[in-house]
């Protein structure tokens, strides 16, 4: 990829938060500067309004002199302005000329007592901030003592200030946008590599593992992503097998029908026994050929959830029976002792499907009599207040514990040669698998290599 496009983004998500956040502090601390200037301010103007008051108040001859010293020491001006509207005293560097800051309205609150404070500004843009008092005497009110104080000095300093937090924002932004991208690297690195894995897997590259580790969520998902790279990587293995072993299995009954065919359509017998022998053989691969098929529509209806259950009471120990006796003659043969074992003779119905029952019950029994050489296949039912249990245990190869979490895998099979020794086509327990499911039971297995296999279904009562 040429741009990091989830980097970029959740960068520029962080960094709008920041500048928001950054922006927002700033005019606050602005705020809180300028009204701090502002208040300080018009506290001292209105102090020195009241000192002026005070010496105004006096009766001695020098006082003018005294405010006018006051007031270019104090860079003020002031403006004592009698009840006429004439001034009677003005001193400091504003325009006595300038009169536009005295208001009729506020002249009348100051000769009735009050005091009155507010902003100026000037013709000439100068801003200025102006406090009127009362200047009392033996008959009242006997004239307005305006004081006005130039913003400048406090305006130069706001602008410092200004400058300060302007030159840290800039600093802490330039810091933000160095950390940002670090973050939006490591964070999206991950992702990345998850993005070139998948498109890898989906490429058909399936041994490709992510090793990224963690214990958040990115951990979780590479987990996430090596499982579906397992998972697909084991059945694509399965499929091949499968494909070349049902491939076999098709091979081997099509050409016994095609050769024992062409020899009787072709008349190469010699007696009718042995044309009826050939029959025969023909017979028993067009069954077999029609049992793989069978199995292989059955399981594709089970996945589709289109097999229908005809749920009855159903008398579990007679199936169980009825399978045992039908098993014994194979075991025989094989010299395996086949011993069943019930729960005190009893005979509890249990509900479910007669005939799918019937058939885990025969599946399991006809796995363990196939890969069973030698021993013993023991074969238990007993009843809970709640379930039905069906045990067969055998003495047979046993599975590897790594492979029993996929032994109901379709198309998996232990046993993996060609030679089809113990025969089969690795759908069954795939089959019984399901079914269990639609009854609402549970199966496990249990094994042991060379010791032997126990297997467990319970059907709910």
């Amino acid at each position: 990829m040429k741009h990091n496009i989830i980097g970029s983004k959740l960068g520029l998500v962080i960094m709008s938060v920041f500048l928001i956040v950054l922006l927002s502090l700033g005019m606050v601390i602005d705020r809180m500067f300028t009204s701090f200037y502002y208040n300080e301010m018009q506290t001292e103007t209105e102090e020195l309004a009241s000192h002026f008051t005070v010496m105004a108040q006096s009766k001695e001859s020098t006082t003018s002199q005294m405010m006018t010293t006051f007031a270019e020491f104090s860079n003020v001006s002031i403006f004592n302005i009698l009840p006429d509207g004439r001034t009677n005293l003005h001193s400091g560097v504003h325009d006595s000329a300038d009169r536009a800051f005295i208001r009729t309205g506020d002249l009348t609150d100051i000769f009735t007592g009050k005091t009155v404070s507010f902003l100026y500004k000037d013709p000439a843009g100068h801003r200025y901030f102006v406090t009127g008092q009362p200047i009392t005497g033996e008959d009242g009110v006997s004239s307005a003592l305006y004081v006005m104080s130039s913003t400048t000095n406090m305006e130069e300093s706001l602008a410092s200030v200004r400058n300060i937090l302007l030159l840290a924002g800039i600093g802490a932004f330039t810091l933000a946008l160095g950390i940002t991208w670090i973050i939006a690297v490591v964070l999206s690195r991950p992702l990345l590599q998850m993005q070139r894995a998948t498109r890898k897997i989906a490429a058909g590259e399936l041994e490709t593992r992510l090793t990224i580790r963690g214990k958040d969520e990115i951990g979780f998902l590479a987990g996430a992503i090596n499982d579906l790279a397992v998972d697909l990587q084991r059945y694509r293995d399965t499929r091949q097998e499968f494909l070349a072993n049902i491939s076999h299995e098709l091979r081997t009954p099509i050409t016994y029908l095609q050769g024992y065919a062409k020899v009787v359509k072709s008349g190469l017998y010699e007696t009718e026994e042995e044309k009826g022998l050939y029959l025969d053989i023909i017979d028993q691969e067009a069954h077999r050929l029609q049992h793989l098929v069978d199995d292989l529509f059955e399981l594709a209806k089970m996945e589709e959830g289109r097999i229908p259950l005809n749920l009855e009471q159903v008398n579990l120990r007679q199936i169980v029976d009825q399978a045992v006796r039908r098993v014994e003659l194979p075991a025989k043969e094989k010299g395996l002792l086949l011993t069943a074992s019930y729960d005190d003779g009893q005979e509890v119905r249990v509900l479910g499907d007669g005939k799918r029952m019937e058939q885990i019950v025969m599946n399991l029994l006809e796995n363990a009599v196939r890969y069973t050489e030698k021993g013993q296949i023991k074969v238990s039912l007993r009843f809970t207040p709640d379930s039905a249990i069906f045990v067969v245990e055998d003495t047979g190869i046993g599975i590897p514990e790594a492979e029993l979490p996929f032994i109901f895998d379709r198309f998996y099979r232990v046993e993996k040669s060609r030679s089809r020794q113990y025969g089969g086509s690795g759908l069954g327990l795939s089959i019984v698998n399901k079914l269990v499911e639609l009854l609402g039971g549970t199966i496990v297995f249990t094994s042991k290599v060379g010791v032997g296999t126990r297997c467990e279904v319970a059907f709910r009562r």
